[in-house]
């Protein structure tokens, strides 16, 4: 991290944002090669063809992280292939989750047909053919996991077939959790850093069925409760415990195994999210002791010491560093 003395641009710089392509901007012959080239750089290589005949209006948010690459994508009608031959030219070697928020789609896969509903999560292997189609419109949250990663959490080389799970209310609480993980990872306003293992824990435990270690699916659900309550001063080893339905003796080795513990880890996380609140610079007028309040600081000066520490630099030097 830079010290306090360094400019005020790497200071920013330490935060990852989000990239937005849009095609409203561009001309209707050009949309939909644009898009399918943005695709195939930040996502996966696909043909797009619009249901609606000339023009494609589409916009996608990416976010890459140091493994796995988050994204939300809207767009209006249409449909997607990724042919055998496109998988042959351009390899992904990569699985895929796909979470719909909005539109009932079409999944086409080795011959078979299923309609996936709002709520529905896909997990997939991109090198296998398949067809996507969005008679109601597109709205839905992506990660591309590449298949090194997937493997190492998991131990399967790939996703023979796709899994379609239901992660809406009351119905799987890790899917539901990695939704809400990556939709605010990539909200407009106060993104919330993504936890990048987080994520990959429930992948792991979602992939699997929850044949994973239960070490891993215990730790998921306590980091996912976690992200729930960030903002809650009163977060606390015994309160993730209670939350993830196991025994704070129990939830304490799994982070120590992991070489942490739960209170550095929420302090790591509440420390992440104010360096962000401050580096977004979202709204000017913000002062630090109201982000520290936002991040479940219950003392201003812990939170400067804790903040200084971490970074290397003062919480208000980074909101400075944000201004226009």
């Amino acid at each position: 991290m830079p010290s306090a003395g360094d400019a005020s641009a790497p200071l920013v710089a330490q935060v990852r944002r989000p990239e937005i392509f849009e095609t409203n901007r561009l001309s209707p012959d050009a949309q939909v090669e644009a898009w399918e080239r943005h695709n195939a750089s930040a996502l996966v290589a696909l043909s797009c063809r619009p249901i609606d005949g000339h023009g494609f209006d589409a916009q996608e948010v990416n976010l890459q992280l140091d493994e796995i690459h988050l994204a939300r994508v809207r767009a209006t009608r249409h449909v997607v292939e990724r042919p055998a031959s496109l998988v042959k030219e351009m390899p992904a070697r990569s699985i895929a989750v796909y979470a719909s928020l909005r539109g009932e789609a079409i999944l086409e896969y080795a011959g078979h047909r299923r309609v996936i509903r709002p709520g529905q999560l896909i997990v997939c292997d991109v090198d296998a053919p398949f067809l996507r189609g969005f008679g109601h419109g597109l709205e839905e949250l992506a990660v591309k996991v590449p298949v090194s990663a997937f493997t190492a959490r998991t131990g399967m080389a790939s996703m023979p077939t796709p899994l379609v799970l239901d992660a809406g209310r009351d119905q799987d609480p890790h899917g539901r959790a990695l939704v809400q993980m990556v939709g605010r990872a990539l909200r407009a306003n106060d993104p919330v850093p993504a936890d990048e293992n987080a994520v990959l824990d429930l992948i792991a435990v979602i992939a699997t069925a929850g044949k994973v270690s239960l070490g891993t699916a215990h730790r998921a659900a306590a980091k996912a409760f976690i992200e729930d309550h960030l903002a809650d001063p009163g977060l606390s080893a015994p309160a993730v415990a209670a939350g993830a339905g196991i025994s704070e003796r129990h939830l304490s080795r799994l982070f120590a195994d992991a070489g942490s513990s739960v209170p550095r880890h929420i302090l790591g996380r509440r420390l992440e999210l104010a360096y962000a609140m401050l580096a977004t610079g979202s709204d000017p007028s913000i002062r630090t002791i109201d982000v520290a309040d936002k991040c479940g600081f219950t003392s201003a000066s812990y939170f400067s010491q804790a903040f200084r520490k971490r970074f290397g630099v003062t919480a208000g030097d980074v909101r400075r560093a944000a201004r226009p």
